[in-house]
């Protein structure tokens, strides 16, 4: 079960990673279709959930790891923010190109950010 949960956690990091992907090419000045960016905040959407509620599962059932735990507080801290700025980011696509594109860049900090906690686990 504790494999599941973990390939479900990381599948559901790839979904956010292919929002930053997809995304930073609009925040780089490329005109994106309507759909294309549709698609890529769905996979934000899921990937958000999925790493949300696989990553607390896995915190519950795995021995020796607790919701108290630095890292598991800082990542749950850095979704959250991470999770803000990609809303403010989406509201911001139509808008001026220079506020998505801060936003944007600002969301894939928080996401390496994130990944960097998740892989080092800081203080475990």
């Amino acid at each position: 079960m504790t494999d599941a949960l973990l390939f479900l956690h990381v599948l559901a990091a790839f979904l956010l990673m292919g929002t930053v992907v997809m995304l930073s090419g609009v925040a780089l000045g490329t005109p994106a279709s309507a759909r294309t960016v549709s698609l890529a905040n769905v996979l934000w959407d899921a990937g958000g959930l999925g790493t949300l509620v696989f990553g607390v599962w896995l915190a519950l059932r795995i021995d020796g790891y607790g919701l108290l735990d630095f890292w598991i507080l800082a990542a749950l801290v850095l979704w959250a923010v991470a999770t803000e700025v990609g809303r403010r980011a989406r509201a911001a696509v139509g808008d001026a190109a220079e506020r998505f594109a801060a936003l944007h860049w600002a969301r894939t900090a928080l996401v390496v950010v994130l990944l960097a906690d998740m892989v080092f686990k800081p203080g475990a």
